[in-house]
């Protein structure tokens, strides 16, 4: 497993798995593509934004799109693996290498609608080793979400 920072080079492997992720949530959110037949991004990777790609022998299998603010504070907005891979642990496992990589203060939301995407996130953070907070959180852009906030030490990133 590799995970590798969006670059120019790569972006439009990004944009694929976006279109996918986006596709999927489709259902929840009630997005539809426009008249090219591609989704709008919810999350551009512009500004303190950082895209990242999942690669598991060369193949890209997953994405995830991180908001870095200051004082080491990160959130997710965005996370994807293909769906022919999941139960695998690719997903928690690139969540982990994440958080390794980056400590510091964390915040993941999900839709109400997302049952099974906040008992992903319960499941992964308490399985990294920390404890975690969780709230319902009104997000200007997504209204009422689900909510996890955690902290990671340098320590545990080493």
């Amino acid at each position: 497993m590799q995970i590798v920072p969006v670059t120019a080079e790569n972006l439009r492997l990004y944009l694929n798995l976006a279109q996918s992720y986006e596709g999927e949530f489709s259902a929840i959110t009630g997005k539809q593509p426009g008249p090219d037949g591609l989704f709008a991004l919810d999350t551009p990777l512009t500004g303190d934004v950082r895209g990242y790609l999942l690669l598991l022998d060369s193949i890209p299998l997953g994405i995830t799109a991180i908001a870095h603010g200051p004082d080491q504070y990160y959130e997710i907005c965005e996370f994807y693996v293909v769906p022919s891979v999941r139960k695998r642990d690719l997903g928690r496992r690139f969540a982990h290498a994440l958080w390794q990589q980056l400590p510091g203060h964390w915040q993941i939301k999900q839709l109400p609608q997302a049952q099974y995407a906040s008992a992903f996130w319960r499941k992964t953070i308490a399985s990294f080793a920390v404890s975690f907070a969780e709230d319902q959180y009104l997000d200007p852009y997504w209204g009422a979400v689900q909510r996890q906030r955690f902290s990671v030490a340098p320590t545990l990133a080493a």
